[in-house]
C-alpha cells in the first residue's frame, strides 16, 4: 500500500496564518481518532512541539499554536482511513484553507512514507518528535513509576533492543535527529522532561 502524496506543495500561500481555533482542532481530532492511545499519542506530540516552539525557538503564543496544531492532526487520519494516511487530513486542512506551513508540517512528518521532504524547523521537529515520543511513551509504560526518574541511559537501552517497540523505525530516528541537526541524547533529555505531563 503506497502513501506516497506524489507533490510537494500543499495549501495556498494566501491562507498564511490561518488556523484552526483549538475548540476546532480537538473537536476534529475527537471525531476522526477513536483509539484512545492514538489520540494520548497525538496530544502529546503537540505538547512537545508547543514546548520547543516555545522554549528553544521563543516563538509567540500565535505560532505556538501554529507548531502544536501540527502536532496535535499529524495522524488525525490514521485511526480510521490508514490507506489514506496523510491524503485525507492534508486534503481536509486545505478545503478549511489552514496556513499551509502547518499543512507542510504534516505531510512531511514520514518522509519515507509520504515522499515529502522536511524543510522547515516545524517540519524537522514534528518528523523528530514523532517516533521518539513513541517508544519513549511505551518505556514509560512498563516502568513502576512511568517517567518519575526515567534516565537517558535507558531509553538508549530500548533503543538498542530491536524486539521493544520493533514498528518505530530506528533509521527514522536517527535521519530525523540529522535532520534537525540536533543529538540524540538532547532530543530525548527533551521529550522525557516534558511529555509525561500528558497521560491522557
Amino acid at each position: 500500500m503506497s502513501l506516497l502524496l506524489n507533490r510537494n506543495i500543499f495549501g495556498d500561500k494566501a491562507n498564511s496564518g490561518n488556523v484552526l481555533s483549538k475548540d476546532e482542532a480537538n473537536q476534529l481530532l475527537n471525531s476522526w481518532v477513536l483509539n484512545d492511545k492514538l489520540r494520548t499519542h497525538m496530544k502529546q506530540v503537540a505538547h512537545l512541539m508547543k514546548s520547543w516552539a516555545a522554549e528553544k525557538e521563543q516563538l509567540n503564543e500565535a505560532d505556538q499554536w501554529r507548531w502544536e496544531m501540527a502536532g496535535l492532526l499529524h495522524d488525525a487520519d490514521w485511526d480510521q482511513w490508514p490507506e489514506l494516511h496523510c491524503k485525507k487530513i492534508v486534503e481536509e486542512l486545505e478545503q478549511r484553507n489552514i496556513d499551509p506551513e502547518i499543512i507542510h508540517a504534516i505531510a512531511s512528518h514520514g518522509p519515507n512514507h509520504f515522499g515529502v521532504e522536511p524543510e522547515t524547523k516545524m517540519d524537522k521537529m514534528l518528523y523528530a518528535f514523532d517516533e521518539l515520543s513513541g517508544l519513549i511513551h511505551a518505556y514509560s509504560l512498563m516502568r513502576p513509576r512511568g517517567y518519575d526518574g526515567m534516565e537517558l541511559k535507558g531509553v538508549k537501552k530500548r533503543l538498542k533492543e530491536k524486539s521493544f517497540a520493533a514498528n518505530v523505525s530506528r533509521e527514522e530516528i536517527n535521519d530525523a535527529c540529522n535532520r534537525a541537526s540536533l543529538g540524540l541524547d538532547e532530543t530525548i533529555g527533551f521529550i522525557i522532561s516534558h511529555q509525561g505531563s500528558v497521560l491522557e
